[in-house]
């Protein structure tokens, strides 16, 4: 499989993923909107306030500080267009990253030590895998095909799990991610477990990956 999931499985061993390498937050938003065909829109920033990184949104107590939308109709701005991506961090350079779901792409959200798992299954399965996100609070995303919040509930009990018994979030429609290099205050940045490569262009179904993630997710309680 391409991009290693074995790479992955060492990054859990020491603790460390490839970081993003030298591109600007305005620079990645735009090759997301042109390469990926993803949607894209500016979420909060991270501000500096007496000494430390606070989030635009001034709240202190903010779980997500900087990586979270910064005004109420953010499904609304989310665009696809490589231009008005690059005007709208022109404006906010140092804004987030976000992704909004349920478009071109759901995510199955599972905690880190169960996606590592999962990531493992899935390689001597010979599964092909979309992109894998990493965030700072230790939560692994695997995108996969739009329609997988209607599909999971289903395909969990078929294979004998209870969805409410499993740490196994599906974001679809109205949801989104944080994409990388996004950072979470001081928790640090997102991080790809898997990379968007040419090769994993095309999604799996959610129905291709349900099986491993809800064994990993199960074993991980």
């Amino acid at each position: 499989m391409e991009e290693t999931i074995a790479g992955a499985q060492n990054s859990q061993m020491t603790g460390h993923i490839p970081q993003q390498r030298g591109e600007t937050l305005l620079e990645t938003a735009v090759r997301y909107a042109e390469e990926r065909h993803w949607d894209v829109f500016p979420g909060t920033w991270l501000e500096a306030v007496d000494g430390t990184q606070r989030c635009s949104c001034g709240d202190a107590s903010c779980p997500a500080p900087g990586a979270h939308p910064a005004r109420p109709d953010w499904a609304t701005q989310a665009t696809g267009s490589a231009t008005v991506a690059r005007r709208m961090w022109q404006k906010q350079p140092t804004a987030s990253i976000l992704l909004p779901t349920g478009r071109t792409f759901d995510a199955l959200s599972v905690p880190e030590s169960a996606g590592f798992l999962a990531l493992a299954r899935m390689e001597r399965m010979q599964l092909t895998l979309g992109p894998v996100t990493l965030t700072p609070d230790r939560r692994m995303h695997f995108f996969v095909l739009p329609g997988a919040s209607a599909k999971v509930p289903d395909l969990v009990r078929t294979i004998g799990w209870s969805l409410s018994s499993l740490d196994l979030v599906t974001q679809g429609e109205g949801a989104y991610v944080a994409a990388p290099p996004t950072r979470f205050g001081s928790r640090g940045a997102v991080q790809w477990a898997r990379r968007p490569t040419p090769a994993n262009r095309w999604l799996p179904d959610a129905e291709e990956l349900i099986s491993p993630l809800a064994y990993a997710c199960g074993r991980d309680r």
